[in-house]
């Protein structure tokens, strides 16, 4: 027999769209059920970005992979607070340029900067949005040596995250302690198998300690990842525009040798932009511990060979766009959806390009030697030596990553390539609401969790007003 639970409101997933809105919805003074595939762990129960961390707080020890010519592999969040718990907390409101083109294409009602602002106040108000104080770490501040070098503006982005305490501001420091206080009750470890309407009413089938558990709700908002919302819907019978356009935020990498320290135990993480070029493309700082080092120069054994000796010298930076247009489906038996991705040329010509105006920057920042982490690419020992560089991006050797996934079922009146409304209400069906990345029409270039959480405050509201009709 199933174990039964009745509540008013049911939201699958805690990430950053999943805590903003089970948090206004208990606060509201609804009975709300927070569920969370992934365990309850504390922001500090591990070192960040180690093993133990990617194996603890990962979805599949952070080994998801897109099919593609080239493949792209993503990572994913699966625990209390996602996403938001693993990433670096980088944030930045969704540029104006990326807001219109969503309103025009998509018809997305009320997506104004003006509209939005008062629900990106909120969020940063409660998450403590802030700017590095002080100069930053030598690691970043290269990168915005080589760009003004060149002539490229470079910025340094603010962080959820409280530098008082030394604290990352995620969901389980923010807005899960605020749901429980509201009287939210969360359940950690239990994933939704199907959701079905039944008498006016939603029913979750789940599982959680092996125990089967069906869940009956009069609102329900899916949470769960922009690959994780679609094959819930999917598998549901719910299929319309879902899983049909999920996008990435795909990245090459490159290490820089410098001559001194640039890469310190103890220092900030790097907080340096380059955005002069976007939407085409940005470029960023990553963080350059020894693991994520060597993982990043896998296929390139002569600069793989420095870390031993010299990781304080060497950093690892990108170079990101939009490239990717991506499918999620359900297999029969499996248990996680399959996700193909294609790309078009333009797309990885743009990221190429961007790649090599990354490594013109880190020489310009006095960098010994560059190494694109690409296989079979040679280390640079100057910006000439990059005409030895491939043309174009070699395809079947890229190594593209990525740690922002979205745009699965976007939202919109424009029901032709839409998912849910403009409040994330998905179309034809009553009382379901989407409330995560998947509901981003598309690239944002910038870091997309304050969009995220913004548009989730937005509807959680909508909804509440209107009592989840």
């Amino acid at each position: 027999m199933a174990d039964r639970l009745r509540v008013d409101v049911a939201v699958l997933g805690s990430g950053p769209g999943g805590s903003v809105t089970a948090a206004l919805c208990a606060e509201a003074g609804f009975q709300t059920l927070l569920l969370e595939e992934g365990p309850d762990l504390p922001l500090d129960a591990c070192r960040h970005f180690s093993g133990e961390e990617i194996v603890r707080k990962y979805r599949n020890r952070g080994l998801s992979l897109a099919f593609g010519k080239p493949s792209i592999s993503y990572m994913e969040g699966c625990c209390v607070g996602g996403g938001s718990e693993v990433n670096r907390g980088l944030y930045h409101r969704t540029p104006a340029y990326v807001l219109d083109r969503w309103a025009r294409e998509y018809q997305v009602d009320a997506l104004t900067p003006d509209a939005l602002a008062p629900h990106f106040d909120a969020c940063e108000a409660r998450a403590r949005v802030a700017g590095l104080p002080g100069r930053a770490p030598p690691l970043s501040q290269r990168l915005g040596d080589g760009g003004a070098a060149l002539g490229w503006d470079s910025m340094q982005a603010p962080r959820l995250f409280d530098y008082a305490s030394g604290r990352k501001q995620s969901m389980s420091e923010t807005f899960i302690p605020q749901f429980r206080r509201a009287g939210g009750d969360l359940m950690a470890g239990t994933r939704a198998l199907r959701i079905a309407r039944t008498n006016r009413r939603w029913r979750v089938s789940a599982v959680r300690d092996r125990r089967p558990l069906e869940i009956e709700a009069d609102g329900l908002f899916v949470a769960c990842g922009a690959v994780q919302t679609p094959a819930l819907l999917r598998r549901s019978g719910i299929r319309h525009n879902v899983g049909n356009s999920l996008r990435f935020h795909p990245m090459l990498k490159a290490v820089a040798l410098f001559s001194d320290a640039v890469n310190r135990p103890g220092d900030p993480d790097p907080v340096h932009q380059i955005k002069a070029f976007e939407p085409r493309f940005g470029i960023g700082c990553s963080i350059s511990s020894p693991a994520l080092l060597a993982l990043a120069l896998g296929g390139n054994p002569a600069m793989r060979a420095h870390i031993a000796q010299a990781s304080d010298r060497m950093g690892l930076y990108y170079v990101q766009n939009g490239s990717g247009h991506a499918r999620v489906r359900c297999l029969p038996g499996a248990r996680d959806p399959f996700v193909s991705v294609a790309h078009e040329r333009n797309e990885l010509e743009a990221l190429y390009d961007g790649l090599r105006h990354l490594l013109r920057a880190l020489f310009a920042a006095g960098a010994e030697a560059v190494q694109p982490c690409l296989p079979g690419l040679p280390m640079l020992r100057s910006a000439a030596e990059m005409d030895a560089l491939p043309a174009s991006l070699p395809r079947k050797s890229a190594s593209l990553s990525s740690v922002h996934v979205f745009a699965s079922c976007p939202m919109g009146g424009n029901q032709r390539i839409t998912a849910t409304d403009s409040w994330g209400r998905v179309h034809g069906v009553d009382g379901l609401r989407i409330a995560d990345a998947s509901l981003m029409c598309g690239p944002t270039i910038a870091n997309p969790q304050g969009s995220v959480m913004a548009i989730a405050h937005r509807n959680a509201l909508h909804a509440i007003e209107r009592r989840f009709a």
